[in-house]
């Protein structure tokens, strides 16, 4: 009898995060921006085990003939992470149409945060801030930080430096990791910056 798909998917998406721990934090204690880690030092043997159990939960899935659970979702997310080779090559179109069912199987604005930063990297900083403000999260979420991270660095990316400023002011009330992070990308906004990080991609550790 096979374990059902949601059970398998949960212990996969736990092997993809694990798989990164040691590259979340920097040193001093900081937090590491996904993109910035060092992919050579993250456990690849947790990954292949990861990959093998979201394998066996889509076969059992098909099995089923039933519909992707949230557990399964999210670990097809992480894997599209754990498996790239750079941060550039990230299937990010992918990641935004996860996301998009993620948002039907489980609706939360958190959700619907992440898949805004996922548009953001594959259409473009104008199409996730288009999304951000169709989603009403504003709304939703209020003084969430890395609401104001993520809009502060898509009008950043955008070629709007002085609009993204209030929004780092806001962000930096949040614990000090992510403070941190959002003060770097803070400091380096002034006219004409393009810096193409987003501090909000700390959802994905």
């Amino acid at each position: 009898m096979p374990q059902h798909p949601e059970v398998l998917a949960l212990l996969a998406l736990e092997l993809f995060q694990h798989s990164r721990a040691a590259t979340r934090l920097d040193a001093a204690g900081d937090l590491v921006l996904l993109e910035d880690q060092d992919r050579s030092r993250w456990n690849a043997a947790a990954i292949a085990e990861g990959c093998r159990m979201l394998a066996d939960a889509e076969h059992t899935l098909h099995i089923l003939g039933a519909s992707p659970g949230p557990y399964l979702l999210q670990a097809q997310i992480a894997a599209e992470h754990a498996t790239a080779p750079t941060a550039a090559a990230t299937n990010f179109a992918r990641i935004a149409t996860l996301y998009a069912h993620l948002s039907q199987v489980a609706p939360s604005p958190i959700v619907d945060l992440n898949r805004a930063i996922a548009v953001a990297f594959s259409e473009g900083p104008d199409a996730g801030l288009a999304l951000l403000d169709t989603l009403n999260l504003d709304a939703q979420l209020g003084e969430y930080h890395l609401l104001h991270a993520t809009r502060a660095d898509l009008l950043r990316r955008s070629g709007r430096p002085q609009d993204a400023l209030p929004h780092y002011r806001r962000a930096l009330s949040s614990p000090p990791p992510t403070q941190c992070a959002a003060s770097s990308s803070a400091a380096s906004t002034k006219p004409m910056s393009t810096g193409d990080e987003l501090g909000s991609r700390l959802q994905t550790l």
